[in-house]
């Protein structure tokens, strides 16, 4: 939908424009619409606490596949009507299974083997304790399936078609019964060994390597003995050394074994370690059988892990399938323990209900009673000590064993929660809820989503009677503050992001729950949008629920059957909500008796009870007088800036050319001294060498003629000439001068210096030494402040083009400054800023805006405002980041004398002093 048809009521009001998010026509199959689907209803569980509800739920599973699902909060939502209805025909089987007077049924043996189908699918060879894991579980569910058909077979014939639902779960399931005779026939799991009759190969392996082992041990034993009685060891010694069996003799006797292998030395190397001659080859036979056994065991763990990856489709189904049973009887569990009643889903609108002769008028939602389950834990909890074992009405409380304890309800023995009635009739496309802060809107808007949330899901709900609700392809929530300072969201930001969201992805089935529309920005604005979003939405969703403070919201209902308004009751004797909700009433917000109930200063409350009068319309007249006013004398004060302004523009102009016309020719001068430089570099390369060569031919000359005891001397004379050279040649420092006439050396302002901080570069000074003895400069973009004593001055000749400015740019700074700097007043005297009334030009909003945007903004308007002048800040009716950071930078801005915050004739807005 366009832009304009949204806000056509805006246009109806005479309201300002509202910026509004044009709404996408997404496709509903499109990969973009089902990723922000996905994403809203993810955003919209967490709002509503579904994953700590699912954790109640968790406490009633009896595996540990049930209780991680429900931990997760991924426990099946029905996708369609029918699947919704299927759940809920589930749980009640279960619930009614439960009251039987048989044993529950055991979920003991049910393990979550998904990890170890994976690593059988990946080519891991499987081990025997995860064999076994495998063969529990697929007896387990094999027995479970079969107590469930006795306990349904044990009951009337008349209720067992009410029990088909459960046994319709595992009815197709494949137990794998020969995987699991097979893994029961290889492996012993008690022990958690192979068994001989795995394999005909590893019955032989072992019966040969079990004969062999009885002969090395007999032959060990006699060895041993005639060591012992030869006194060469204290007590006969056979042991295992590297793989191989031998006995312990002492070093100083080691020739008693002729011919033996020494295989190991003991620590004090006073035993040793020797393999029998006689031994060699039963040892050796010991290794090859060995090794044979353990390669047919791998074998026959192969062959059971290949099988195992071939059924794991089957055995993947299967414990969906068992999960699907355990939450059935967890829901069910879950009903007894809050005295659940099943809802009544309804997909097809009105016309699918059937409504009796009393009835005046037909009811799309009508729940009695209905608790929040989050609010309802506490009250049960309190009740828990209270047990009964002969009670009829007793209900199952389920721990992660499976085990089943009674206990009573006791519901009603607590006022809190206070049960709630939501009654909202058939052709209600939108419910406007308005009524008292901590009134209790939010939470039974709250409570309606989570009860949609629970009969889609399957689950009973905690209310009386039967209550019936439409089924909702979707439930999208925005309730709470969206407020962002990673994403530079403000809270009318946030919250109209998340609208605009919520507007793309619902359908004529959808549930839309907004808490506090249309906040957080100019109450004219914020109505005149929050009713063209009404508007939209009731031609597009099954049902929208939305609370708000604005009365003109609920007068949407006298225009259009489809409105319908709620609110909350409020008690004027105990000045204390009642938290019942009035079907077809308008609330009032109460503010002001909320405030004095609570204590708030009587001054306080009588100065907001005369602000409500000031804002009326028939009070505005005078505002507008003033108004236009101050408008006359901002225009005659911005007229007089403007003209000082252009007589600065101009001579900025004329230094702008002058400076580029002389950065032209900088190129030119570059080449030509690089050129030049070369030429001299090349000419003193030239000069040093030809000086060199000469030295060195004198030395060769000498050498041929000194005696031996003048070598000494004549190489000196070499060394000496060669010194003189090397240092003629040597380039000097341009820049550098004496210590002691950088003592006396005082920098002025635009003058370049070397600093010897920076690695003796060049920099330019931007001010006159400080008191201090400091001075700011300025390398590149650096500006940084050092000692005067890091500072070095160079060649005038040098300093003469850097400098060349200077008395222009200062007085360039120095006309910069009058604009700004004016006389400070005398003390005592009186400052004038002017009429304080709001204008275009004294005015800088910042609604809508994302933080770090507003705070540019913001600071460009104060830098840019004349000075003893008034900016008005407009930052929105919200309490978020945008108004947050504005009020931060007005507290430390240096120009801001003062600043005074929202007022009646300004709400939304802060009023700056500027000196």
């Amino acid at each position: 939908m366009q832009l304009t048809n949204l806000l056509f009521t805006s246009v109806a009001l005479k309201a300002p424009p509202v910026l509004f998010p044009k709404v996408k026509a997404l496709n509903p199959n499109s990969p973009e619409s089902l990723t922000l689907s996905q994403t809203l209803q993810s955003e919209t569980l967490e709002t509503l606490e579904w994953p700590s509800l699912c954790k109640q739920l968790s406490s009633f599973t009896s595996t540990t596949m049930g209780f991680s699902a429900a931990q997760k909060a991924k426990i099946p939502l029905g996708q369609t009507p029918e699947e919704s209805h299927k759940l809920l025909d589930q749980t009640a089987a279960a619930a009614m299974m439960m009251m039987m007077d048989s044993p529950p049924l055991d979920f003991s043996g049910i393990e979550d083997v998904s990890g170890i189908l994976n690593s059988a699918v990946s080519r891991q060879l499987l081990s025997i304790s995860e064999l076994c894991a495998i063969r529990r579980t697929l007896r387990a569910a094999k027995l479970l399936f079969e107590n469930l058909k006795k306990l349904v077979n044990t009951g009337d014939c008349s209720e067992t078609e009410r029990y088909l639902p459960l046994l319709e779960i595992l009815k197709h399931c494949n137990f794998q019964v020969e995987l699991e005779h097979k893994i029961g026939f290889c492996i012993d799991c008690n022990l958690l060994i192979i068994l001989d009759r795995a394999s005909e190969d590893l019955e032989i392996i072992r019966s040969e390597r079990k004969r062999n082992s009885g002969s090395l041990d007999s032959l060990l034993k006699g060895v041993s003995s005639q060591i012992f009685q030869a006194g060469a060891i204290d007590r006969p010694l056979i042991t295992k050394r590297r793989s191989r069996m031998c006995v312990g003799i002492r070093a100083s006797h080691r020739h008693l074994l002729p011919d033996g292998v020494i295989l190991n030395v003991s620590g004090s190397g006073a035993t040793y370690f020797m393999e029998p001659k006689e031994a060699i080859e039963l040892n050796n036979m010991e290794v090859k059988l060995s090794n044979f056994e353990k390669a047919e065991e791998i074998a026959i763990l192969s062959l059971l892990t290949s099988e195992i990856a071939e059924s794991e489709i089957e055995i993947r189904y299967l414990l969906d399938r068992i999960l699907e049973v355990d939450l059935a009887f967890a829901r069910a569990a879950y009903a007894q323990w809050m005295n659940g009643v099943c809802p009544i889903i309804t997909s097809q609108g009105c016309e699918a209900i059937n409504f009796s002769e009393e009835e005046d008028y037909a009811l799309s939602v009508d729940i009695d009673g209905i608790q929040h389950p989050l609010l309802l834990e506490s009250s049960l909890r309190s009740s828990s000590d209270v047990i009964t074992s002969n009670s009829g009405n007793s209900v199952h409380l389920g721990d992660r064993n499976g085990t089943m304890t009674s206990l009573s309800m006791l519901r009603g023995a607590s006022d809190y929660p206070v049960p709630i009635d939501i009654k909202i009739k058939c052709g209600t496309r939108v419910v406007v809820i308005s009524g008292p802060n901590t009134g209790g809107k939010t939470a039974s808007m709250k409570t309606l989503g989570v009860a949609s949330l629970m009969s889609k899901a399957g689950m009973f709900l905690p209310a009386k009677n039967r209550p019936r609700i439409p089924w909702f392809d979707l439930v999208l929530a925005d309730i709470g503050d969206h407020q962002s300072l990673e994403q530079s969201l403000s809270t009318f930001s946030g919250h109209i992001t998340r609208i605009c969201n919520i507007l793309e992805v619902a359908s004529r089935e959808s549930l839309v729950l907004i808490d506090e529309i249309g906040s957080g920005t100019d109450p004219s604005e914020g109505v005149a949008l929050s009713t063209s979003i009404l508007q939209y939405l009731k031609d597009r969703v099954n049902l929208a629920v939305v609370t708000t403070h604005y009365a003109d919201l609920s007068l949407l209902k006298e225009k259009d059957s489809q409105f319908e308004n709620a609110a909350m009751e409020f008690s004027l004797e105990t000045l204390q909500p009642t938290y019942q909700v009035l079907w077809g009433s308008i609330g009032n917000s109460n503010a002001l008796s909320i405030a004095k109930s609570i204590g708030f200063d009587l001054n306080i409350i009588e100065r907001a009870q005369q602000w409500v009068e000031q804002l009326k319309p028939e009070n505005q007249q005078e505002r507008k007088g003033l108004l236009y006013q101050s408008l006359v004398e901002e225009r005659n004060r911005l007229e007089a800036q403007a003209r000082r302004a252009g007589s600065l523009h101009a001579e900025i102009l004329d230094l702008y050319h002058e400076i580029q016309n002389e950065a032209e020719d900088l190129g030119g001068h570059e080449t030509a001294l690089r050129v030049k430089e070369t030429q001299q570099v090349q000419q003193e390369l030239k000069t040093a060498k030809s000086q060199l060569d000469f030295v060195i031919q004198e030395f060769e000359n000498g050498l041929r003629i000194a005696s031996a005891d003048q070598f000494n001397s004549l190489i000196k004379k070499s060394e000496s000439e060669i010194a003189s050279i090397v240092e003629a040649h040597c380039p000097r420092d341009a820049y550098s001068v004496n210590d002691t006439d950088s003592k006396s050396y005082t920098p002025q302002i635009g003058e370049q210096v070397q600093v010897t901080g920076l690695g003796r570069k060049l920099a330019t000074v931007v001010e006159a030494p400080e008191d201090d003895e400091t001075v700011l400069v300025q390398h590149g973009q650096i500006k940084v402040r050092v000692k005067k004593s890091n500072i070095r001055s160079i060649a005038s000749s040098k300093r003469n083009t850097e400098t060349r400015y200077a008395p222009r740019l200062k007085r360039q700074v120095q006309q910069s400054k009058e604009l700004q700097v004016l006389p400070e007043p005398k003390k005592g005297e009186d400052v004038s800023y002017g009429p304080l009334v709001q204008t275009s030009k004294n005015t800088v909003d910042l609604r809508g805006k994302r933080v770090e945007e507003a705070s540019y903004h913001l600071e460009m308007a104060i830098s840019a405002s004349g000075p003893y002048s008034v900016l008005f800040v407009i930052h929105g009716m919200g309490t978020g980041a945008v108004k947050e950071r504005a009020l931060e930078i007005l507290n430390n801005h240096p120009r801001i004398v003062k600043y005074e915050q929202e007022s009646p004739m300004n709400y939304g807005c802060t009023v700056a002093y500027i000196k």
